[in-house]
């Protein structure tokens, strides 16, 4: 009973803690602390993907360690991610024995004797894993690891509440950025080109172009990108997607694997890129359609609505942007004919 008291008790203070503070260094940290104190364990650590591919990942959390042995490094961890999400967990009964094991002399010069590792996941989306080392050999019962991924799944929510801050904090800054720059720059090139910079950066993608309708409204010449190389955007006229054709319709698009969807140009061009899915928005400017905004991912993803919804809406600065930059041109060359006809006017007096 005492053993349950302590789980409910460390379960009850980190959930506390999630609705009183927005610091997520300090929650995590918590988590940590609360793992060794409660499992009796030497130490623990917290990791996270660094990348979209999530191929490496960081300690961001770690206590009882040694300065010697801390990770200070990205590691791969896809072995291990792949038996968590096979198993739901994986135990490390003797850390200098188990062939699934790396870094066995550090681990043994550490004093560690067993690990358990358990994942922490975010919406369903695995992002990384929490560790406990004890000194001794030793099992862990079942309420035991259930208590662990407990705590991981405290720190996963920690996470999304600190992603979902950091992302309304960026949002709100990409809009007044947006809007300052839309009233006092006359410079077009300029204001899309922090826009693919900002969306891509906000969404958490691998790049973003904005392409805008020629003259005669068949092809769309490249207006701003961030992310793709300039091989990949020198590989031809974009003209023909299906995607695109939709988008232009004003509806947004997603093409969730564009190496194998039949409506999408330069299919081997975006494999070799790294480009998996895409989002296309259209950028309108009045009622009418000028050009498109897309979003590259890495990594096969769903945009969520509200995602869809942000980029939808920068879209639509973009094009009161142009909008803009369009009267302003009207404006100036109105009153160049204004100036060049002065004696006109003067007549009338």
């Amino acid at each position: 009973m005492s053993e349950r008291n302590d789980y409910i008790k460390a379960i009850s203070k980190v959930g506390r803690a999630l609705g009183t503070t927005i610091e997520r260094d300090k929650l995590l940290q918590m988590i940590v602390n609360s793992a060794v104190d409660t499992m009796d364990g030497k130490a623990a650590c917290l990791f996270l993907a660094t990348d979209e591919k999530m191929d490496e990942y960081a300690a961001v959390a770690q206590t009882g360690l040694s300065k010697s042995y801390v990770h200070a490094a990205p590691s791969r961890m896809a072995p291990t991610m792949k038996l968590l999400k096979k198993d739901g967990f994986i135990h490390y009964r003797d850390a200098a024995k188990d062939e699934r094991v790396q870094n066995k002399e550090a681990k043994v010069k550490e004093g560690i004797g067993s690990i358990l590792v358990v994942p922490v996941i975010v919406r369903d989306e695995f992002i990384g894993s929490l560790a406990l080392y004890t000194a001794e050999i030793r099992d862990f019962s079942e309420k035991e690891i259930e208590f662990l991924a407990v705590l991981a799944e405290q720190g996963g929510m920690a996470i999304e509440k600190a992603q979902l801050i950091e992302r309304l904090r960026n949002n709100a800054r990409i809009f007044l950025d947006m809007a300052a720059n839309i009233t006092a720059s006359t410079d077009i090139k300029t204001i899309l080109q922090t826009l693919t910079e900002d969306v891509a950066k906000a969404i958490g993608v691998k790049a973003a172009t904005i392409r805008l309708l020629d003259e005669n409204r068949i092809t769309l010449r490249l207006a701003a990108s961030y992310g793709l190389s300039e091989s990949y955007l020198k590989k031809g006229p974009i003209s023909a997607e299906k995607s695109i054709a939709q988008a232009l319709q004003g509806k947004p698009v997603v093409v969730k694997d564009a190496a194998t969807d039949a409506g999408v140009q330069y299919r081997n061009e975006k494999k070799e890129e790294g480009i998996v899915t895409i989002l296309s928005v259209p950028i309108k400017s009045r009622d009418e359609v000028i050009g498109v905004l897309r979003l590259y991912s890495a990594v096969a993803r769903e945009f969520t609505e509200g995602e869809i919804t942000f980029v939808t809406a920068l879209a639509y600065m973009g094009g009161v942007a142009i909008q803009n930059m369009s009267l302003f041109a009207m404006l100036k060359d109105d009153v160049k004919d204004l100036r060049e006809n002065v004696w006109i006017f003067k007549s009338w007096f």
